[in-house]
C-alpha cells in the first residue's frame, strides 16, 4: 500500500453523534423526520489527490490535487467507495442485485459509503437550527466569492463539528433516491457549489441527477457506519 493510502488514507473522519433531523421537500410541501445513528463522516470532500491514490490514475496537475474531485457520477462514486474499502481491508458496503440490477447498501458494513441525505443534513447543521451553520462568506465558496472556480478544501471555516466545505465549493452525492415514482433512479446531492447563488448553499437544499451523469461542480464525501 502506498504512503497516500495510510493513516485512514489521509482522509480524516469525524465522529458524528446520533440525533433526529427534520427534512423537507419544498416541491411537494412534505416534511418528515429521520433518526440518525452515530456514524463517521469525512472532514473534507474527496480530493483529487485521494481519488488518484485510490484509483491509480495520474493527476492532471499537482496544483489542483487538494481540490475536490468532480465530474464523478453516482455510479462511479459507489465503485470508488468499494475500491477504497478493499484497499483499506474493510468490508464493502455496496453490492449488485443481479435480478433487478439494483445497488444494495449494507449499512452494517464497516467499509466506506456515501452518507444518506439525512446523515448529510444532520452533519451539515452540526446542532444549529438555521439554513446555514455560519455566515456564508466565511464558510463557503459560492458564486459571489469563488471567482468562477473550484477551491482547495479546508480554506473556509468549518462547522461546529469540524467539517469543512459542507456548503459551497462542490455539491456532494448522497445515497438516496430523489423521488422514485416521479424521477426513477435519480439520486440526491446536497450542499451547493462554487457556481451557485447564495440561496442554493443551505443545509436543506436538495438537488437531483441521474446516477450515470457527471457534473463539473459535483463531487462526494465519504461516510462509514459505526
Amino acid at each position: 500500500m502506498s504512503d497516500a493510502l495510510k493513516s485512514d488514507l489521509d482522509y480524516p473522519m469525524i465522529n458524528i453523534p446520533g440525533g433526529e433531523i427534520a427534512l423537507r421537500d419544498d416541491r411537494i410541501k412534505r416534511i418528515w423526520k429521520a433518526e440518525i445513528k452515530p456514524f463517521l463522516l469525512a472532514q473534507y470532500p474527496v480530493t483529487m489527490e485521494l481519488y488518484c491514490a485510490i484509483t491509480g490514475k495520474a493527476p492532471a496537475s499537482i496544483d489542483g490535487n487538494q481540490r475536490p474531485v468532480v465530474n464523478i457520477s453516482w455510479n462511479e462514486a459507489i465503485c470508488l467507495c468499494n475500491l477504497l474499502s478493499q484497499k483499506s481491508g474493510l468490508n464493502e458496503c455496496y453490492s449488485l442485485n443481479h435480478d433487478n440490477e439494483e445497488i444494495i447498501c449494507d449499512w452494517e458494513s464497516d467499509g466506506y459509503r456515501l452518507p444518506s441525505e439525512a446523515e448529510w443534513q444532520h452533519a451539515c447543521k452540526a446542532g444549529t437550527t438555521g439554513y446555514r451553520y455560519g455566515e456564508i462568506d466565511q464558510i463557503a465558496w459560492y458564486q459571489e466569492n469563488s471567482e468562477g472556480k473550484i477551491h482547495q478544501v479546508g480554506t473556509k471555516e468549518p462547522n461546529a463539528w469540524g467539517l469543512y466545505d459542507m456548503l459551497g465549493n462542490v455539491w456532494e452525492w448522497c445515497w438516496d433516491l430523489y423521488d422514485e415514482k416521479v424521477y426513477g433512479s435519480y439520486r440526491i446531492f446536497r450542499g451547493g457549489s462554487w457556481a451557485e447563488e447564495k440561496r442554493s448553499c443551505g443545509a436543506s437544499c436538495r438537488r437531483r441527477s441521474h446516477p450515470s451523469f457527471s457534473i463539473d461542480d459535483l463531487g462526494l464525501r465519504l461516510a462509514r457506519s459505526l
